[in-house]
């Protein structure tokens, strides 16, 4: 999960619509608390026929508003504007086609939406309804021209089965994408500042079979990479994601992501290579293998069979090939996972290979190793000079470094 430093002290005020997945707005919540958020609950009158105002008033620590409250006299001030100028950033879910029609023109005739009017917090939108109702044209074109605003970030739902039957797309986007929709919010304020940009990044870490069953391979999960793309998805950018396997990552994570599922460290290089002509950007971020076993079986070896040494045989540099190939206005930005002294060989590593930058980590500190929901960095360029990234998320970690990268 999103990493809790994050939302500490954070003030996030949610609307809910009406609609059966108001339940994982329920984990929603609870994480945000758990991870020492400020939490406010906004029902509308559609919401509460699906769950009572008590139970997110259980979850965050403090009554949920619904529009009996709007009309109450017992306010001092007009409850949407306390809501609207209290709010860091907004969540809306799960956005029906009535609220999403609403929030299009404009229209205030509820808690919710006067509030929506009421503040200048960025806004995040994770719809959800029947399939054949979230592919009515009029539906997304209500869709488009609002996620196109600016401060607004939208979540396409996800596909799958619905509580209607159907099978298709129109499912809320999991509870995990939406903490790190909001977590993104919190850093941008929900500047697209980097649309118009193609973006390629890989991840996780390469595996050179000796067998059907065993391999060299390393325990990078691929979390440092998946983040950098949702990163840059969340945006603006136009991402494609080339991975090797990855390990504990949460489905939910990966459902909006164009990605390229590869094995070996041939098979990465040889997709990077037909990707990356169209590519503004290349964030290599994949723990890419060295060397492979000479000869591979292509049946599992007993141990009576395994040899007593192992030949390997040197893989291709990936970094140094589209280095050497790289297109004009093109950014090729490296990743060092170092244990001890970290400066030095990343320089060496950044100079050798020609790179535009590279971002060196240790891996041997609490917290920072592969796996870990969290890390620190330090990004260099090839004068030597360095600017630290500090101990975060992965995912604010990733917003920090798209940073530095787009101030190069």
């Amino acid at each position: 999960m999103t990493a809790i430093a994050s939302f500490a002290g954070r003030r996030i005020l949610i609307g809910v619509c009406g609609g059966i997945a108001v339940y994982k707005l329920c984990e929603v919540v609870s994480q945000l608390v758990q991870a020492g958020a400020e939490v406010r609950v906004i029902l509308t009158a559609g919401a509460e026929r699906f769950i009572a105002p008590f139970s997110f008033s259980t979850l965050c620590r403090h009554p949920a508003y619904t529009d009996a409250d709007f009309w109450s006299a017992r306010h001092g001030r007009p409850l949407h504007i306390e809501l609207g100028e209290w709010a860091e950033v907004m969540l809306i879910a799960p956005l029906t086609a009535n609220t999403l029609a609403k929030l299009r023109y404009g229209q205030a005739d509820n808690l919710l939406t006067n509030t929506v009017l009421a503040t200048t917090a960025p806004l995040l939108l994770a719809p959800a309804m029947n399939t054949d109702m979230w592919l009515q044209p009029i539906v997304q074109e209500n869709w488009q021209v609002l996620r196109s605003r600016p401060q607004t970030l939208g979540l396409e739902p996800g596909s799958g089965r619905l509580a209607c039957d159907r099978v298709g797309s129109g499912r809320l986007p999991e509870p995990i994408a939406i903490l790190a929709g909001l977590e993104s919010l919190l850093w941008t304020q929900g500047q697209a500042d980097l649309q118009g940009l193609k973006i390629l990044v890989n991840a996780g870490g390469t595996r050179e079979f000796l067998d059907p069953v065993r391999f060299i391979g390393n325990p990078s999960s691929g979390r440092m990479g998946v983040m950098l793309a949702i990163a840059a998805q969340h945006r603006g950018a136009q991402v494609q994601l080339i991975h090797a396997p990855l390990t504990n990552i949460e489905p939910g994570l990966l459902t909006s992501l164009d990605r390229q599922a590869v094995v070996s460290t041939e098979e990465l290089a040889e997709a990077m290579i037909a990707a990356t002509p169209i590519a503004d950007w290349v964030l290599l971020a994949a723990a890419v293998g060295d060397v492979r076993p000479e000869l591979r079986s292509h049946q599992k070896l007993s141990k009576a069979e395994l040899p007593a040494s192992l030949p390997l045989q040197l893989l291709p540099d990936i970094a140094a090939q589209l280095s050497q190939q790289r297109y004009p206005n093109q950014k090729l930005i490296g990743f060092a996972a170092q244990t001890g002294e970290i400066l030095e060989p990343a320089i060496a590593k950044l100079q050798r290979k020609g790179l535009d930058a590279i971002i060196a980590n240790a891996i041997d500190q609490p917290g920072q190793g592969f796996g870990s929901a969290t890390n620190a960095a330090i990004a260099l360029r090839p004068d030597g000079s360095s600017q630290p990234l500090g101990f975060r998320s992965k995912l604010s970690l990733a917003h920090a470094i798209l940073d530095f990268v787009k101030n190069l």
